[in-house]
């Protein structure tokens, strides 16, 4: 159901910040938000101002606490296992300043160490990239700091490879230059030259050198040959991955601070949801001013808060102008509550609207056995989703509603397997015939291979009944709201348009067809003027619903199809199998074909079912639009708030 809220106005000394922000986080039932009535008064406006917070300051220490995270797994010894328990801290210590400050210590050294490894992992780079450079010129033996002498000038070039450097030299005699060209080395792509000529003509020179591509290297290195420098570089270079081994392995060392580190991130997550409200809060510097959501159960808690923090504030029923604004929260049984997973990929309803989850979640999971319908398909949802729960206790909305949906759409999978006799396909006749030569059945009150029309007019059938389910939701909803002649001319006619239908076809009457005409002809035409409209609404409803309605129904058929092609591609690779006449590898390709069947059918047995239920089910009465309820609360990813 839709949890019933009320909206607070509350006005509190601002020296009773602290103790009401941290008395609202501990109950976690209040959504703050701006009092935006006051910040459009031009006298409120003029006194109050945003509260500041440490928001950014928050975000940057969580983002170094997730760096420090990253690198514990990264470097870290002890592996993390894939499964595994979140550990329980009370709220105190999970609160605690002292904890929080050890934890920052440890985090600013993690990042002040991953920074110095950064940075010799740059040094390294550039040094690795200078080597590399100095490689072809290692057979120089004239320091790379010497350019000349008084008269002369020498010069580091290189030219692509392609280029003749006897073609060079015939070009600088003919123009009768005095310079000497000594290749060093070459490579594919350039050639390395050490040019000397006078300095009087290097201008000249360089202007003859330019035609064949020539350009001159100049390395920044204070002395020495580039031998000497390549074996400086390598004592540098050798010492860098030293220090880096030994960075490394401090880092390998952090392991036993994940488990505090992990606290301190979630501390720092609820901190920041704390910073994100209390800018919220508008203020003079004497008092504050807010506004606020609170579910009405809750208001006898919220209320004593209040008044222990000495606060003026009233709680009312959210307006019929408040009500898009309204947040919405859900609260469901344990059988429908996963399938808030699906409303939350949709669309959560609008306050004013009705909570689809109870209404949909035994068709959900009925659905989707069906389109599964294999005892092994089911066993193993159902042991996934048990495993995944109690050794690890999944957090978060998707997680946590993702695998009890599993399981109990395992559960559904698996009786509609005994019904219609599917294990893995049929892997038991095979695995006996293989071993024994007999052929088996497996029992079943109905093969779908054998019997398709009966999976499809059972699909249908369902499809009618999830329908009118649906449009009986909306006549309840209307009828509320005093529209029931507008839910009687619409879902309540197509009721007995579908009623006198049926009888039409079983008696073979026209007077049944007679009946139809006259009530599609009353309740259609309800509401519009005139002859012509009241013409174009009645044409307009026939055509409309009754091709609605016939897509509609038809569109259950993929229960039927999704049935047989789940049966047939598993039956397929267990034929597959059986041809080798061997129990091992029949085994195999059975497991192998029947893991990849049930891979593509986990997921596209969800989507097909999600979308009868979007499409088909929700647009008989579905009010979507609704904001998420988002109170201030202690949020954790890594551990459990447990009770002291």
């Amino acid at each position: 159901m839709i949890v019933r809220m009320k909206k607070l106005h509350v006005i509190a000394m601002a020296g009773e910040r602290k103790r009401l922000i941290d008395g609202l986080l501990h109950l976690g039932c209040v959504e703050i938000s701006e009092p935006t009535d006051k910040l459009s008064d031009p006298e409120w406006s003029a006194l109050l101002k945003r509260h500041g917070s440490a928001l950014t300051q928050r975000r940057l220490e969580l983002a170094e606490v997730q760096d420090a995270l990253d690198a514990i797994g990264r470097y870290g010894k002890a592996k993390e296992k894939a499964l595994h328990l979140r550990p329980g801290v009370t709220e105190e210590a999970f609160l605690d300043e002292e904890t929080a400050r050890e934890a920052g210590a440890a985090s600013r050294e993690i990042n002040d160490t991953l920074k110095f490894l950064a940075q010799l992992k740059s040094d390294e780079n550039r040094m690795l990239a200078l080597r590399a450079s100095l490689e072809p010129w290692e057979a120089l033996d004239v320091p790379l700091e010497h350019h000349g002498t008084a008269h002369t000038v020498s010069r580091l070039e290189v030219c692509p490879a392609a280029v003749s450097i006897k073609a060079v030299r015939a070009a600088l005699d003919e123009e009768d230059v005095a310079a000497q060209l000594y290749e060093i080395s070459a490579d594919k792509q350039q050639r390395y030259v050490y040019v000397l000529c006078l300095r009087s003509e290097e201008e000249k020179t360089q202007e003859i050198l330019r035609t064949f591509g020539f350009s001159v290297t100049v390395f920044a290195i204070p002395h020495g040959t580039a031998k000497e420098n390549i074996q400086r570089e390598d004592v540098l270079i050798a010492k860098n991955r030293v220090q880096q081994k030994d960075a490394i392995e401090t880092l390998s060392q952090c392991d036993g601070d994940r488990d505090a580190l992990r606290m301190y991130a979630d501390r720092l997550t609820t901190e920041m949801l704390r910073e994100e409200n209390i800018e919220s809060l508008l203020t003079d510097g004497t008092v504050l001013v807010f506004e606020g959501w609170a579910p009405a159960e809750n208001m006898a808690e919220v209320c004593t808060l209040l008044d222990q923090c000495g606060c003026a504030w009233e709680a009312e029923d959210p307006s019929e102008e408040d009500i898009p604004n309204v947040p919405v929260a859900l609260k469901n049984n344990w059988f429908s509550r996963p399938l808030n997973m699906v409303t939350d990929m949709y669309s959560l309803p609008s306050y004013r609207g009705v909570d689809p989850n109870p209404l949909m979640a035994f068709f959900f999971i009925l659905f989707y056995g069906i389109m599964m319908a294999d005892m092994g398909y089911g066993l193993v949802m159902m042991a996934l989703s048990y495993v995944v729960i109690k050794k690890s206790r999944p957090n978060g909305p998707t997680m946590r509603n993702m695998m009890p949906l599993m399981f109990y759409c395992g559960v559904a999978t698996f009786v509609m397997g005994a019904l219609t006799g599917g294990f893995f396909g049929d892997f038991i006749p095979q695995i006996v015939k293989l071993v024994s030569g007999k052929e088996i059945t497996m029992p079943a009150l109905f093969n779908p291979l054998d019997d398709a029309v009966t999976a499809l007019i059972g699909s249908l059938v369902l499809g009618v009944i999830h329908i009118f389910f649906g449009m009986g939701v909306s006549i309840s909803m209307k009828v509320r709201r005093g529209q029931a002649m507008d839910a009687l001319c619409n879902e309540g006619a197509w009721y007995l348009v579908f009623a006198l239908g049926a009888a039409a076809v079983l008696t073979k009457s026209m007077v049944f067809v007679w009946i139809i005409l006259i009530l599609l002809a009353v309740t259609q035409s309800y509401g519009k003027k005139g002859v012509v409209g009241k013409l174009m609404g009645v044409f307009g409803s026939l055509y409309s619903n009754i091709t609605g309605y016939f897509s509609d129904i038809l569109s259950y058929s993929r229960l039927m199809a999704l049935m047989l092609a789940g049966a047939v591609i598993a039956q397929v690779f267990n034929t597959i199998g059986s041809i080798t006449n061997n129990v091992v590898a029949f085994f195999i390709i059975s497991m192998l074909g029947n893991a990849l069947n049930f891979a593509l059918n986990l997921l596209g047995c969800y989507v097909h079912d999600m979308r009868l239920q979007c499409l088909e089910f929700f647009s008989r009465f579905y009010e979507d639009g609704g904001k998420p309820f988002k109170p201030l609360e202690i949020q954790t990813k890594y551990v459990d708030i447990v009770e002291n």
